[in-house]
Order: C-alpha cells, then sequence, then structure tokens
C-alpha cells in the first residue's frame, strides 16, 4: 500500500503519516516498510497516471504492508 493511500484513508496529508513513522522507525519490524527505487517509481507513476488519470506524484513514495 502506497503510503499516500494510507494518508487518504486516514484523512491526513501524507507527510502527517510519514513523519512519526521516521521518527520511530526502531519500533517497526525491518520489513514494514521500503522505497521504491527511481525506476520503479516511474514505472509504478505511469501505470496510475493511466488507471486513474493523474495524481502524479513528485517524491518515490513508501511503501507500507497491507496489514497496519
Amino acid at each position: 500500500m502506497l503510503d499516500r493511500d494510507l494518508a487518504a484513508l486516514y484523512e491526513t496529508e501524507t507527510k502527517t503519516l510519514n513523519l512519526p513513522v521516521k521518527r520511530n522507525l526502531m519500533r517497526f519490524p525491518k520489513d514494514f516498510l521500503f522505497h521504491l527505487t527511481k525506476e520503479e517509481f516511474e514505472s509504478l507513476r505511469f501505470q496510475i497516471e493511466a488507471s486513474k488519470g493523474g495524481g502524479a506524484q513528485d517524491t518515490c513514495p513508501t511503501l507500507l504492508p497491507n496489514k497496519v
């Protein structure tokens, strides 16, 4: 799940969701989140734009497991 999708689910901004996670990384399992490479991000971005008709994001998103 993308960080921006989880933020939308909780009706908050992506940066508001990511900040406490980044500040408390030691509290989460190592596989709790990961970042896309630039190539993965570009591929995903084009897929999202094609399916949703927009919503481009400038920075690589953080991905979180579906079980949060």
